[in-house]
C-alpha cells in the first residue's frame, strides 16, 4: 500500500539535497484537489449497495492530470492521495506531459457480477464526470479493472459532454484503444531493466535468474518478455500461492495454465513456493509486480537478489529500502520501472487527440525511446548526486514539476 506519508518520505529525502524551501516544498506536496463520492447502485438482488469512490488529483503543473482507477476493497483516501502523488513523480520522471491523479472504488469486483459493475463504474462517472476530461483528468485501467471499465466510463463521459475517446486510456483495440497499451508496463520493466543492468555492470537480460511476484497484466506480460530475451523465470507467484523450477519455469505455458486457472498455482510439474519464500528466493532479479509493502523491515535483510526491479507502486517501505541500501541491493525504483504502461498512455491519447492511429512497431520504438531517454537522465543525476537511483527519480521529477510550477506562476 502506497500510503501519503510513504511517498513524501521519499520526496523530502530528494528535497533535502536539492535545498528546496518549505514553502516550495509544501507548494508540491499538497494535492490540489481531493474527492470522496458516494456510488451507490442498485444490486442483482434488489437491494441497495453503498460504496466509496475517490478521486485524488494531486498536481497539474505539467498537463492534465494522469493516473488509474482501482477496485479494490482496501482503497482509501490515504492510499489515493498517495499513489496519485507517485503518478506526479512518475510522469516526470518519463518526460510525459502530465500531471498526477489516481483513485477508484473500494469494492471487491470478484464479488460483484459484470451487471453490477457496469452500474457501479456508469454511477461513479456520473459523480466525478465534471472534474475528469480529455484536457483535465484522464484515468486509465489499475488493479481491479480492464478495457472494458475504460469503455464503460467512455461511453458515460460521452453521453454527458460528446463523444470524448480521449477521457480514458486502457480502451479496448475497437473503442479508439492503442496497440501495445495491454502489455506496456510489463515490456516497459523489461526495457527498463535492460538499461540497469548496462549501467550496473550486470551483463544483458539473457540467463538472468529471476523471480516475479504478482501474475496480474503487469507481471505475466514481464515474464513473458523476460522469457522472449533468454531469460530464465524461476518463480512466479500471485494471491493463491506460488510455483518454482530452478531450471526455469515454461512461461507460455504458465500463462494459458493461469488463465485458465485463474491462479498460477497447481501448474504441473514444478515446486509450491509462497509470496514470502519467492521474496528471498536466491536469483539475479527480483521482481515485485504485485501490491505495495511487501519487502519490509523484516524480510529485506533476507532478501538475496543481487537486482531488485519495482513493477508494482511502492512495493518496498522506507525502512525496506534503507535496508536493501546498506546492504548494496540496487533498486530500480518504480517511478522509472513501472511507467512504461502511462507512457504508452500517453500514446493512445495522443492517437484519439490526432483521431489518427499509429502501428505497434512505432508504439514500441518510442517506448523503447522514453525509457531509455529516461534511464540516461536518472544514471547521470545517480552519479553526480552520489545518490541511490530512488533519490535520483526523485530530485529529477521535483526538479521538472517545481520548474513548471514556477514558470507558470501557480
Amino acid at each position: 500500500m502506497a500510503g501519503f506519508e510513504e511517498v513524501n518520505y521519499y520526496f523530502r529525502r530528494a528535497a533535502r539535497i536539492m535545498d528546496l524551501s518549505p514553502r516550495v516544498e509544501k507548494l508540491l506536496i499538497t494535492p490540489f484537489r481531493e474527492v470522496k463520492v458516494d456510488v451507490s447502485i442498485s444490486l442483482d438482488s434488489g437491494e441497495l449497495g453503498t460504496f466509496i469512490g475517490y478521486r485524488v488529483q494531486h498536481d497539474r503543473s505539467r498537463g492534465p492530470m494522469k493516473g488509474g482507477l482501482r477496485y479494490h476493497p482496501t482503497l482509501d483516501m490515504d492510499e489515493a492521495l498517495g499513489l496519485a502523488s507517485l503518478m506526479t513523480w512518475k510522469n516526470a520522471v518519463v518526460n510525459v506531459p502530465y500531471g498526477g491523479a489516481k483513485g477508484g472504488i473500494a469494492v471487491d469486483p470478484s464479488k460483484i457480477s459484470e451487471r453490477e459493475l457496469e452500474r457501479l463504474t456508469r454511477r461513479f462517472v456520473e459523480q466525478i464526470h465534471d472534474i475528469i476530461g480529455p484536457q483535465i483528468d484522464i484515468p486509465a485501467p489499475d488493479m481491479g479493472t480492464n478495457a472494458q471499465v475504460m469503455a464503460w466510463i467512455m461511453d458515460a463521459y460521452s453521453k454527458i459532454h460528446g463523444f470524448s475517446p480521449a477521457v480514458v486510456t486502457g480502451k479496448p483495440i475497437d473503442l479508439f484503444g492503442s496497440r501495445g497499451r495491454e502489455e506496456a508496463t510489463g515490456r516497459g520493466v523489461v526495457y527498463a531493466l535492460e538499461e540497469f543492468l548496462k549501467d550496473m555492470g550486470g551483463g544483458e537480460i539473457r540467463g538472468k535468474r529471476c523471480a516475479i511476484q504478482g501474475f496480474g497484466n503487469v507481471g505475466s506480460w514481464a515474464a513473458r518478455f523476460l522469457h522472449k530475451a533468454g531469460a530464465t523465470v524461476v518463480a512466479v507467484s500471485d494471491q493463491t500461492g506460488g510455483v518454482a523450477n530452478p531450471e526455469g519455469l515454461d512461461v507460455p505455458k504458465l500463462v494459458e495454465h493461469a488463465k485458465r486457472a485463474n491462479a498460477v498455482a497447481g501448474f504441473p510439474g514444478v515446486d509450491s513456493i509462497s509470496n514470502e519464500e519467492l521474496l528471498v528466493s536466491e536469483v539475479d532479479v527480483l521482481i515485485p509486480a504485485a501490491v505495495g509493502g511487501v519487502l519490509t523491515r523484516e524480510n529485506a535483510r533476507h532478501v538475496r537478489a543481487r537486482y531488485v526491479v519495482e513493477a508494482a507502486n511502492a512495493p518496498t517501505t522506507p525502512e525496506a529500502d534503507e535496508i536493501l541500501t546498506t546492504r548494496g541491493i540496487p533498486i530500480l525504483p518504480d517511478i522509472y520501472a513501472n511507467a512504461g504502461g502511462v507512457t504508452v498512455s500517453y500514446f493512445e491519447w495522443t492517437q484519439n487527440i490526432q483521431q489518427f492511429t499509429w502501428e505497434e512497431p512505432k508504439i514500441t520504438a518510442e517506448l523503447r525511446r522514453y525509457m531509455s531517454e529516461a534511464y540516461a537522465t536518472l544514471s547521470r543525476v545517480a552519479r553526480e548526486r552520489r545518490v541511490p537511483l530512488r533519490t535520483a527519480a526523485f530530485i529529477v521529477a521535483i526538479g521538472r514539476v517545481g520548474r513548471a510550477t514556477v514558470l507558470r506562476g501557480l
